[in-house]
């Protein structure tokens, strides 16, 4: 008698190829948010990413289904995107919600509507404003950095954008370095290019709506810096300070929550690349990048509805002209 097969093995995480490209993409960033904030950032990293993979697995045991490894990407978004010296409890609590109400709710892997990662900071946003807010950390530049310590304690009173926004100077050789105060992994500038680059040379990022949102972002920061809006950032400085490059390259570009149609991405990423100098500019919200993508967000699928009414008017009016 033959031996039976053995049993499959039962897989815990189903990894697909574009989320491993994307979190090679934010090692650099993720090293330099040791090197400036010590290692407290790896330990709210794993923190965060043990807490989203378990809320994603107890859903679906339900359904015996493995987790998609997008929620690795979504554990490592939403911790680089928080203030360095925030407590554990927050950052718990912050990934549970965004991976339960951000994606689980919808229906899992797939279905979302909303960026998890942006749902789960902006419920800490509204709820805990004030720490998210304030008390940024002054990084620790100098060699060793953070390598030697846990945590950087000294407090900075602004990040790089209030300042500029407030009339202050900031280099544009310290933006692009990283090694000024800010989220954890949205320091340096050109190690988030670097990365975002190599996301859309794999095809791992859509380029239509990268480009289109960095596009629309210049040209309504060159016209309101030109105008006088008050604080209205010049053009350069707004690129580099913030979180924009991080919503740019990694957020907006989620498959998932993003249009699915091409003339859509354009559009959704020139939406995204607009409103965020909108909301820099005249709203009391410093955190634009967030408000921007779950407003995108809400849009995509009426977005992907036009584009693809537009395209089956023009069909038809083609086939009737030859009939």
């Amino acid at each position: 008698m033959g031996t039976a097969p053995a049993a499959k093995k039962k897989r815990l995480v189903k990894w697909y190829a574009p989320h491993k490209q994307v979190l090679l993409a934010l090692a650099p960033v993720t090293a330099a948010s040791v090197y400036f904030f010590g290692w407290r950032s790896l330990v709210v990293l794993a923190l965060v990413n043990v807490l989203g993979f378990l809320t994603e697995y107890l859903f679906l045991r339900v359904y015996k289904e493995p987790v998609s490894s997008a929620v690795f990407v979504t554990g490592f978004l939403f911790a680089l995107s928080l203030p360095p010296g925030l407590p554990y409890w927050m950052a718990a609590v912050g990934i549970v919600f965004g991976v339960l109400f951000g994606k689980m709710v919808f229906g899992g892997f797939g279905r979302n509507v909303f960026n998890p990662a942006m749902v789960g900071r902006g419920f800490l946003y509204v709820s805990f404003g004030v720490r998210m807010t304030s008390g940024w950390r002054t990084p620790l530049a100098a060699f060793p950095g953070g390598l030697a310590r846990f945590s950087a304690d000294a407090l900075s009173g602004a990040t790089p954008l209030v300042r500029l926004a407030e009339g202050g100077q900031v280099s544009w050789q310290s933006l692009l370095a990283g090694n000024v105060a800010g989220s954890i992994g949205e320091t340096s500038a050109l190690l988030l290019l670097l990365g975002g680059l190599y996301i859309v040379y794999k095809k791992a990022a859509s380029y239509r709506i990268v480009f289109s949102a960095f596009l629309a972002f210049l040209v309504m920061q060159t016209v309101f810096y030109l105008a006088g809006v008050p604080r209205a950032v010049d053009p350069v400085h707004a690129l580099l300070a913030g979180s924009f490059m991080m919503g740019a390259f990694f957020i907006i570009t989620d498959p998932i929550s993003a249009s699915q149609t091409n003339g859509g991405r354009w559009i959704f990423g020139a939406f995204f690349g607009a409103m965020v100098v909108v909301i820099r500019t005249f709203s009391i919200w410093p955190a634009a990048v967030m408000f921007a993508t779950l407003l995108a967000n809400m849009f995509a699928p009426i977005l992907d509805v036009a584009v693809r009414q537009v395209k089956s008017r023009r069909a038809g009016s083609k086939g009737g002209g030859n009939g």
